[in-house]
């Protein structure tokens, strides 16, 4: 299949969302000279144009976009050009609504909005595809044409009839028969044993809490519902165009996503990444949001969407300081994307995303945001032959799996205070901060090439998961493993002992009595830190090695960290500054050296092929020491031993 070096050429793909039917056609001209003067090489058409289109049932108005994808074509710029089945007309829904999606106590999502489809709907689906062949037969050829992009941010969820029924179907293909249903689900519990399929609902709200195991099929399902309605677009482009590769965005850490699973049906692996430009680690999200998208795509990516500016949905939405635009899409850059494009070219005028940035801000060209637009691709040009297609090697994973995340996100469990993505955040925080690369890898994938493997929080373990792990410390590895973990099956079912038996011994627990969660703003003493979130009551083993124990309180004496061999278990969060050091020291024990030594605070360091990036997340210059003669590719200089970064600086260093 086709990939996203069959779209590059050698170069950085720039440029962003490009809604030209919301402007009069002589503003097109006008956008094609500015989008040349910022080095925009591509363009995505049509993500929210349906309506536009399809203007009643079976009409086609392709002029308008005759006219756009020949105008790219003339002037160089090519088309990532979308089906606009995220976003139905409203006479869908009038005409058909059986389209619409309902929630779960029943309330119609109604269009005037975006997204308002029912996955599981006959009717949708027809005009879906419908839309996407006479698209893919008109323009499958056509020379502007880069890449498909399907839909836009699948993100529906629905508990209404129609998709009762494909919940029903699904699940009948899954477990065959009402007993392995009732089985899995322990419907034993509460009375809830089913005698017939007609019975079996999505998880809608009841009197009081949902199964578990319901809601977590339910989330499954869901998933699969939505990969089905990706993969029946992609197929129709496909047919027509089987040399241009596909793509749909993902929105970062997205709970209603299995997104390894999509992941192995795209040629591309794109995500729309927006941190909070006052959020203090907010290059620390980017960066996990970015070490997770390459894993995925197990090479380089798409930054499909990000702000050159503000937002508009959060409570308060910040502009973007001077330089922060540029970092940001750097730091993309140097840790794997080959693509970095914008929600969208020109800020709307009227609707719902007047006050999201674009490319052009309503301050037009000679506003800040435009120019510093127009240097960054000039940035991207000298660097583009340099690091397009290249990789990046990473020592430690950090596994994620969606199905733990959806069994741990439900109510009845211990404490509502851990949050699975925020845990995650804290782990890989700490070795961003160490100054090591990370990858992201399901606990089913291959291991063997990583020193050392993180393990944050996984509560849902597989035989097959747990299996690999075993298989990976016996091989050589060093796992470290938070708490909380393997507790369940995938059927959300406690293991005997509260925890997988074959995992205690890996870590030398002899007893897992307790678990003993923590308060908001609460901490337990452990000699030589505190703990946060969560604790545990842990009998050792006279295996375990080497031990850290919680100091007063009920669980004084007991480990709160303990070791066997090359495991880790830490049954409690570690506050920042601890965590760090406890991972940077089972990682230096593990042969992992950070990318740079003697990195100052706020600055970040990743090797890119040859390439050297360093990345200053301060407001004010640094001074940081690179041993060696190297050429710096965005300033044209050379720098022996030692560089200066400004504010918001970047470096792009070649030997």
């Amino acid at each position: 299949m086709p990939d996203l070096g069959a779209v590059t050429g050698g170069r950085i793909l720039f440029g962003g969302d490009y809604n030209p039917e919301q402007w009069p056609e002589e503003t097109w001209h006008e956008d094609i000279r500015l989008m040349k003067d910022a080095g925009v090489n591509s363009v995505t058409l049509g993500v929210f144009s349906w309506a536009k289109l399809e203007p009643h049932p079976g009409a086609r108005e392709f002029g308008w976009l005759d006219t756009l994808m020949d105008l790219m074509h003339d002037s160089g710029i090519g088309v990532v050009l979308a089906t606009p089945t995220s976003s139905p007309p409203p006479w869908m829904g009038r005409l058909h609504p059986d389209t619409l999606p309902r929630t779960e106590d029943g309330r119609t999502e109604w269009w005037g909005g975006r997204q308002h489809f029912s996955h599981s709907s006959a009717t949708y689906r027809r005009y879906a595809a419908a839309i996407a062949e006479d698209l893919a037969a008109r323009y499958g050829g056509h020379p502007a044409l880069r890449m498909w992009h399907i839909n836009n941010e699948y993100c529906t969820i629905d508990h209404g009839d129609e998709a009762a029924a494909a919940f029903r179907r699904w699940l009948r293909e899954k477990y065959g028969t009402l007993d392995a249903l009732n089985t899995a689900w322990g419907t034993a519990f509460w009375s809830q044993g089913y005698d017939s399929w007609d019975g079996v609902l999505p998880a809608r709200q009841p009197h009081y809490m949902k199964n578990p195991a319901q809601v977590l099929d339910f989330r499954r399902f869901t998933s699969d519902m939505l990969l089905e309605c990706y993969v029946a677009e992609r197929d129709i482009v496909r047919r027509h165009s089987p040399h241009i590769p596909v793509t749909t965005n993902f929105m970062p850490l997205w709970f209603g996503q299995d997104a390894w699973r999509w992941a192995e049906e795209e040629d591309v692996v794109s995500v729309d990444l927006y941190p909070d430009p006052r959020d203090p680690l907010g290059a620390q999200h980017g960066a996990l949001v970015q070490d997770m998208t390459r894993s995925q795509a197990r090479g380089p990516w798409m930054l499909m969407e990000q702000a050159a500016g503000p937002v508009n949905w959060r409570g308060v939405n910040h502009p973007k300081p001077r330089g922060l635009n540029r970092l940001w899409s750097l730091q993309a850059v140097a840790r794997g994307a080959d693509a970095v494009c914008y929600f969208q070219w020109r800020q709307s005028r009227q609707g719902a995303e007047k006050f999201h940035s674009g490319m052009i801000s309503h301050a037009g060209e000679e506003g800040r945001t435009f120019q510093e637009v127009k240097r960054l691709g000039a940035d991207l040009a000298r660097i583009g032959e340099y690091v397009s297609g290249t990789a990046i090697r990473a020592d430690v994973a950090i596994l994620h799996d969606w199905h733990a995340w959806w069994a741990v996100a439900q109510d009845g469990r211990p404490s509502c205070e851990v949050d699975h993505p925020a845990v995650l955040h804290a782990w890989h925080r700490a070795l961003w901060e160490s100054g090591l690369t990370t990858d992201f890898a399901h606990p089913e994938h291959d291991l063997s090439g990583y020193k050392c493997v993180a393990l944050p929080q996984l509560y849902l373990l597989n035989d097959a998961a747990i299996d690999n792990l075993l298989a990976y410390v016996r091989g050589g590895g060093t796992l470290v493993c938070g708490f909380h973990t393997a507790v369940a099956d995938e059927d959300d079912r406690v293991r005997p002992g509260g925890m997988d038996a074959r995992l205690r011994e890996l870590f030398g627990i002899r007893t897992l009595h307790e678990w003993w969660p923590l308060d908001a703003g609460e901490s337990v003493e452990c000699e030589g830190f505190r703990g946060t979130l969560w604790s545990e009551e842990i009998e050792a083993a006279g295996t375990a090695e080497e031990t850290i124990p919680y100091q007063g309180g009920e669980l004084d004496g007991l480990p709160a960290v303990l070791r066997r061999g090359r495991a880790w278990y830490v049954s409690t969060l570690p506050e920042p500054e601890a965590l760090r050091a406890l991972l940077a020291r089972i990682t230096a024990e593990a042969g992992v050296r950070p990318v740079l030594d003697g990195l100052p605070e706020g600055v970040e360091a990743v090797r890119r092929g040859e390439l050297l990036f360093l990345l200053n997340h301060r407001r004010d210059p640094v001074s940081v020491e690179v041993p060696g003669t190297h050429h710096d590719l965005l300033s044209g200089g050379t720098i022996s031993d030692r560089i200066t970064l400004g504010r918001y600086g970047t470096a792009v260093l070649r030997p």
